[in-house]
């Protein structure tokens, strides 16, 4: 039995620009001095398959849905689907609330895998989990291709990340970039991707 060799994640991530070094405004408020964008990565399919595989392996145990959020983990969650042989589905926001479309279900008792491309503070991936939840399905954990939090996160399921980056987080008071008037930059909110 040959053996799959690992998965040099972090060196994908940076051969394609997606560890951003500066000052960034984190979706919560927070400040950072690095920004991980998988996006960079997933636009590519054969390593979307490769990140794809790599959480499957993590999570060996059978999954009836993958859910991911339509604004991280879309991609991500078609690929790990597609490796799985299982439907894919995305929740989204309507009116602030976490839902599915119409043509979207989850029914009573489906094993489901939530997959995200970034963990920051958990309140997306922990939104997922409880919606899926309410819905009636049963939810066996969480595949991430980077986990970026800087402590235990309990999201009360099991949370396995391809790779841990603990990337420090400031208020903008505590901030050594704004005290040195470092511009500023907001990715999820111009679409520009951290420039």
């Amino acid at each position: 039995m040959s053996r799959t060799p690992k998965l040099d994640v972090v060196g994908i991530l940076q051969e394609h620009g997606a560890i951003l070094e500066g000052h960034y405004r984190l979706p919560s408020g927070l400040h950072t001095s690095k920004f991980v964008q998988p996006e960079r990565v997933l636009q590519f399919p054969n390593l979307a398959r490769k990140f794809a595989a790599a959480i499957c392996r993590n999570f060996p145990e059978k999954a009836d849905v993958v859910v991911s959020s339509s604004m991280g983990g879309l991609v991500l969650g078609q690929e790990v689907a597609r490796e799985r042989k299982c439907r894919s589905i995305f929740f989204e926001r309507f009116g602030g609330v976490m839902g599915l479309r119409p043509h979207f279900h989850l029914k009573r008792g489906e094993r489901v895998l939530i997959v995200e491309d970034v963990l920051m503070a958990g309140r997306t991936t922990g939104e997922l989990i409880h919606t899926a939840a309410e819905l009636g399905a049963t939810v066996i954990g969480v595949g991430v291709v980077v986990d970026r939090s800087t402590g235990a996160l309990d999201l009360g399921v099991p949370v396995r990340a391809l790779v841990t980056l603990p990337i420090p987080v400031s208020t903008s008071e505590d901030c050594s970039a704004c005290t040195r008037k470092v511009p500023l930059s907001a990715p999820y909110e111009n679409g520009t991707g951290g420039k």
